[in-house]
């Protein structure tokens, strides 16, 4: 299995920036859908935003206009800049990717309502999966 390498996690201030990143050891993610997704203490696993390689985005609606998700193929690391970080947004962050397709056409995400009511990316078709990185965001 493909291995992803989250970083950039840590302690900030509300209203403080942080910018993740997910690096691919091997793999080549070019036609893959790739995603962020988080979970809180004691909460399930939440969609936070998508990319795929045509360059369709999907945000959760908690954070849209407050974060930014893209990739560089080049490197074959995606991003996640974070701005506006609110108590609410501490959380473990993963990364997360499907396989590529058979026909190397590119593999679109999907997104859903989850538990709390708000759109956001899902990840049923998520294959590969990072270790986490732990944001806290202190009031």
């Amino acid at each position: 299995q493909e291995q992803l390498v989250e970083s950039g996690g840590g302690s900030v201030q509300a209203g403080g920036s942080l910018r993740l990143s997910c690096a691919a050891s091997t793999y080549n993610y070019m036609t893959s859908c790739m995603g962020w997704f988080r979970q809180a203490p004691g909460k399930g696993r939440e969609g936070v935003a998508s990319i795929d390689s045509t360059g369709r985005i999907i945000y959760a609606d908690s954070v849209k206009g407050r974060f930014t998700i893209y990739k560089d193929n080049v490197k074959n690391t995606l991003y996640l800049q974070m701005s506006s970080l609110q108590p609410h947004d501490t959380a473990t962050y993963y990364c997360a990717a499907t396989g590529a397709s058979v026909s190397g056409a590119s593999v679109s995400c999907r997104g859903g309502f989850g538990p709390s009511g708000g759109y956001g990316p899902i990840d049923d078709d998520m294959r590969d999966w990072g270790q986490g990185t732990l944001v806290t965001i202190a009031s």
